[in-house]
């Protein structure tokens, strides 16, 4: 098995983290391994360390964008995870929202933004409040909370210098949930809490104060609720194998589609094992899990 790590993305740190804990776990459970750092040279490298298979610890740009789906599929390498077009998709929140809302999964409203938008209207039919994201971001990076046409402006051309896509979309007031999604199951929802803004880069791999309940507090028909449309979320897209929806809830627990991870991480602060242990699931039976599926 090739763990494939590390890649050239704004999520590189993060995927390293991700690539040791996969190895580690595959090194315990005794299965044959190498860690392959994901550079310049993928193809090649892959190539010489002859694999049978691949598990992808890669997040961001060309790891989970349906780039190295690509040419794992030319070499002729099973994978874990989705394939390219969901992984292409998947990474796309424009393109998601667009599907979502195309086949009546409920999502946040949302504007598409570039220089030239008209910042007073857009935060006004929004609601007053809104997220900034760059549309192929991960990991919170990029994204910003604003509440007013100046702020949006300034955050736009922040998320701007990250992505030439960026999206803003309706604050929803209310609580975070993800759900992960394993073989065609939706595990037990987490909810997220944090003091900060939002649930941003620093509360999901640095801050030791976020919080992470679960059981997520919801009544069962509420949670099965959240759990069907998690996975008609990830289905709807095409994902495979595994990764995560986040789901927003507003006062009235009426639930949003933010996302989905089609690689989600795999670090102490990750949420997948989190909901895996919460099954009964140790962190290495999860690994086996997910590169059995790609058998």
């Amino acid at each position: 098995v090739g763990v494939l790590l590390g890649g050239q993305s704004t999520e590189r740190e993060v995927s390293l983290q991700s690539g040791v804990a996969v190895v580690a776990a595959l090194a315990e459970a005794g299965v044959e391994h190498v860690a392959i750092d994901v550079g310049a040279n993928a193809i090649a490298d892959i190539q010489a360390a002859k694999i049978d298979r691949a598990f992808l610890a890669l997040h961001g740009a060309g790891g989970e964008d349906g780039r190295i789906q690509a040419v794992l599929e030319f070499l002729n390498i099973p994978f874990t995870g989705s394939g390219v077009q969901a992984s292409a998709l998947g990474m796309d929140k424009l393109r998601t929202k667009q599907l979502w809302r195309g086949i009546g999964l409920s999502t946040p409203d949302f504007a598409i933004l570039d220089s030239n938008s008209d910042w007073k209207k857009i935060i006004a039919d929004l609601g007053g409040e809104a997220m900034v994201k760059p549309a192929h971001e991960g990991s919170s990076i990029g994204m910003a909370r604003v509440k007013n046409a100046q702020e949006l402006e300034a955050a736009y051309k922040e998320a701007a210098q990250y992505d030439g896509s960026v999206i803003a979309e309706r604050l929803i007031v209310g609580s975070e949930f993800t759900v992960a999604i394993l073989n065609g199951e939706a595990l037990p929802a987490i909810k997220l809490e944090t003091d900060h803004t939002f649930y941003d880069y620093n509360a999901k791999y640095i801050a030791n104060d976020t919080r992470y309940i679960c059981p997520c507090g919801l009544s069962a028909e509420k949670e099965q609720e959240l759990k069907a449309l998690a996975l008609a979320a990830f289905n709807s897209v095409g994902c495979e194998g595994w990764g995560r929806v986040d789901v927003m809830a507003d006062k009235s627990l009426n639930f949003y589609l933010l996302e989905v991870n089609t690689a989600p991480g795999m670090t102490s602060h990750s949420l997948v094992p989190m909901a895996a242990k919460v099954s009964g699931l140790s962190f290495s039976e999860l690994v086996l899990t997910i590169l059995k599926s790609s058998l």
